[in-house]
């Protein structure tokens, strides 16, 4: 692992909106906010056998959680957390437990990897599944038309193959999107706008790292941004 890899970040989907440029175009982009996201635990390698910080977004009510866990906050003298999330860093990008970080975490015009669980929906069929194209409205055809068709081959295999397209549960995974565009910062509002949609539904979280097929930004704060 790269020394100088950093954080990512814990954010809450807002939905979608847009921002107009100055020549007048507007680009659509996808709100995400960035609540209150402290380092609550650390992990080094003499010690864990690896380097990597765990973060928590939010402020969770103390009655809501197992009392393990409060003990755990306690120890760490940090306040309870709506989700923890950990991320791996290089040595040189570990941090000071407590520390919050600050959406200027990001730089606009940077490409981050945003990774989210996707909609559910439910048992779909082949053709929105899979996007087949169903079989024909004529010609025989009864009953059957949006069916997925054959599955199997003849006497030889003689069986329908692994990971063969088929109806099935669809959506409710977890997909990272590549490469997509830091579009604009509010650092007063705490909110993060990237370009074009992004995995999963309102409300949801999604970790939000840099790009691991891009440059870092030169001017990107390493190891992290973080609020006075």
């Amino acid at each position: 692992m790269s020394e100088n890899k950093r954080t990512g970040l814990i954010a809450r989907k807002l939905g979608m909106s847009r921002i107009f440029r100055e020549d007048g175009t507007h680009v659509p982009v996808t709100v995400l906010h960035v609540d209150n996201v402290q380092v609550v635990a650390r992990k080094e390698q003499e010690r864990d056998g690896y380097t990597a910080v765990q973060l928590g977004y939010g402020t969770a009510k103390p009655q809501r959680l197992t009392k393990p866990v409060r003990g755990m906050y306690a120890k760490q003298q940090v306040e309870p957390k709506l989700k923890l999330v950990e991320f791996r860093v290089g040595a040189g990008a570990l941090l000071d437990v407590g520390a919050t970080l600050s959406v200027t975490h990001f730089v606009a015009g940077q490409k981050v990897d945003v990774t989210g669980t996707t909609i559910g929906r439910g048992f779909a069929g082949a053709m929105k599944r899979h996007n087949f194209r169903g079989l024909e409205a004529s010609h025989g055809v009864s009953i059957s038309h949006r069916s997925h068709g054959s599955t199997g081959n003849r006497q030889d295999p003689g069986k329908t193959f692994k990971n063969k397209k088929m109806a099935g549960h669809m959506g409710q995974a977890r997909v990272t999107t590549q490469n997509l565009e830091v579009a604009a910062i509010d650092e007063a509002a705490g909110l993060v706008m990237i370009k074009g949609a992004i995995p999963g539904a309102k409300g949801g979280y999604v970790l939000v790292r840099d790009a691991v097929k891009r440059r870092r930004p030169a001017e990107a704060a390493f190891p992290a941004a973080l609020k006075a």
